[in-house]
Order: C-alpha cells, then sequence, then structure tokens
C-alpha cells in the first residue's frame, strides 16, 4: 500500500511538472511561429557563418599533419606539433609577431579614441543638414577598397612628384621617403587605417548616444554644468558599456592584422616592419606552397586571440564589472 501511495504520488508530481511545462513551451513555439519571418532573415547569416568559417575548420588538421596534397588531409602522415617547433624556431617568426604586435598596438592606441572623439564632437553638432553632411563624408572612406587607398597614397607621398612633399620642399623643408623610411611608414599606416575607418566606427557611438536619457542633461544644466562637465559626467559614462565591448573586441584581435594594408602599402625598403603574420602565411601558403607551416601560423594566432579576448574580459569583468558576456 505505501509503495503504491508513493507511486500515485510521484506520478501525479511528474504530471502535474509536466502541465505547468507544457503552457510555457506552447507559448515559446506560438512566439517562434508568429515571428517566423524575422528568424527566415537569420537563415543567410547562419549558413554563411556555417560554410565559410565552421566548415573550413577541419583543416586545422594540416597544422599538425606533414601535408601532401596529392595524399589529402586524410590521407598525410601524421607528426603532431612538429610544424609548431619548426615555426618558433624560426627567427622570421619572432620579427613579424613583433610588427604584428606593434602596430595592433598602435592602432589600438591612437586609432581606438579616434571614433569616440568624433562621434562625441558631432553629438554637439546642432545644425542637422550639416552634421549629415559631415557624417557622410566621413563615412565614405570605408567603402574604398585598400587597393585604391593605396594607389592614392603612394603617389601623394612620392619624394620626387608627391603633393605632399612638394609642399614640405616649398617650405623649405627636405623631402621625405615616407614609404621608404621605417619610422614614416609606421606613421603611414596608422593614419592611413584612422582615416579610413574612423567614420564607421563612430556609427556604434553615435547610436548609444541615442540612448542617453535627455533629462540628466537638462538636470545638469539647472546645475551649472558647462558642456564639458556633461561629457565627463553624462555623455562618456552613459556609452562606457559600449567602449568595453568594443575594446575588448579590439584586444581579441591583437594577433590579426588585415592583408590588404600591410601588404599593399608595404614595399622591399620596410619589410622590417610592415612584415606581419597575415603577409607571413600568405608567403608561407602560396608562395612556397607550405601549407603545413602556414596553417600551424594561423592557427597559433586563433588560439591566441581567443585567450587574449577572454583574458581582456576577464579584467574589465573584475575591474569594470562589465564584459562582453
Amino acid at each position: 500500500m505505501d509503495r503504491n501511495h508513493i507511486s500515485a504520488d510521484m506520478v501525479a508530481k511528474e504530471l502535474g511538472q509536466q502541465a505547468a511545462i507544457r503552457p510555457s513551451a506552447y507559448k515559446k513555439a506560438k512566439k517562434m511561429w508568429s515571428d517566423r519571418y524575422l528568424y527566415l532573415l537569420l537563415l543567410p547569416v547562419i549558413a554563411y557563418y556555417l560554410i565559410f568559417h565552421y566548415a573550413p575548420m577541419y583543416g586545422v588538421i594540416i597544422s599538425f599533419q606533414d601535408y601532401n596534397m596529392f595524399k589529402g588531409v586524410f590521407g598525410s602522415t601524421f607528426i603532431g606539433l612538429e610544424n609548431f617547433r619548426d615555426i618558433f624556431s624560426n627567427s622570421d617568426f619572432y620579427v613579424v609577431l613583433r610588427n604584428t604586435l606593434m602596430l595592433n598596438c598602435l592602432t589600438l592606441l591612437f586609432g581606438f579614441p579616434g571614433p569616440i572623439i568624433l562621434a562625441l564632437l558631432l553629438n554637439e553638432v546642432t545644425s542637422v543638414r550639416f552634421k549629415r553632411s559631415i557624417q557622410t563624408l566621413v563615412y565614405l572612406p570605408h567603402f574604398i577598397s585598400w587597393v585604391v587607398v593605396a594607389s592614392l597614397i603612394i603617389p601623394m607621398l612620392s619624394p620626387r612628384d608627391g603633393i605632399v612633399n612638394a609642399v614640405i620642399t616649398a617650405l623649405g623643408g627636405k623631402s621625405i621617403y615616407f614609404m621608404g623610411e621605417a619610422s614614416w611608414w609606421i606613421v603611414v599606416y596608422v593614419l592611413a587605417g584612422i582615416w579610413k575607418s574612423i567614420g564607421w566606427g563612430a556609427i556604434i557611438y553615435l547610436a548609444a548616444l541615442t540612448a542617453i536619457d535627455t533629462t540628466l542633461y537638462e538636470a545638469a544644466v539647472i546645475d551649472g554644468a558647462g558642456r564639458w562637465k556633461q561629457t565627463f559626467y553624462i555623455t562618456l559614462p552613459g556609452i562606457r558599456p559600449t567602449i568595453i565591448v568594443l575594446l575588448i573586441l579590439n584586444i581579441g584581435h591583437m594577433m590579426s592584422v588585415g592583408f590588404d594594408q600591410p601588404f599593399l602599402l608595404g614595399n622591399g625598403a620596410v619589410i622590417q616592419v610592415s612584415d606581419v603574420l597575415s603577409t607571413y602565411v600568405y608567403r608561407l601558403g602560396l608562395l612556397s606552397a607550405d601549407v603545413a607551416h602556414s596553417t600551424a601560423v594561423g592557427l597559433f594566432q586563433a588560439v591566441v586571440n581567443f585567450i587574449m579576448l577572454i583574458g581582456a574580459n576577464f579584467l574589465s569583468k573584475k575591474i569594470t564589472g562589465e564584459g562582453i558576456y
């Protein structure tokens, strides 16, 4: 009798739990069905990541193989960490690693505040027409290919007939070989990257600025706070979560440099500073057909970027209490 009584109670309790769950699951299913067209819009994005990001991931196996293109990925000999030992024992790898970190750190130091400052300045513009005109002008460089940008910058900075050196010599200065001297090339690289991305990056901060409660500014004006105090005590704290998230994401890409900019702006005279991991992988994988070592370098980049992303997020949550998750 006791066993039957306990069994009956357990069954009743289970049925009660299922009855409580069913309405919630039904509501979720009904909600998803009502928003089915919005979910359909996700399909191209999901397909893109599955095809171009997740499907090729099996290729990391190559970094642990003595890869032979005739045998393929699954027919090549497995050699463990031998490719990584070869990379870490190559002095050229540490040169490109240094260059990658140096250019990324300089870009982060001088380029990251740029969109924030531009967004704050645009936010102070009262004329809507003037504001939109400026926004259009600063957004345009983002849509220009690095091929076009390089084809404009290199002739402009030519020491012989470039317009910049023509102005310098006209003012009594000496012609500068901007693209042939390592120190000047770094300056050009950083400034070109800022010019191309500052307008596009400001869009995110402008969107964040619209979420700040305007009554805070009204209260600040009543209390006698000027524009500078409003900026430091209302505007910047209001967009701080956005700044932190973007900073963490930028730190997570510290080991990656886009291929186009260093490859197109670089040349043999400044290869000691322009050669980065992306161009190194290009030379190994395509020019030298050393697919195994180039894949190992790419995997090393991905792992280090992941560690830096997690570390930056951890420190951010410890210091500020905010992060990307």
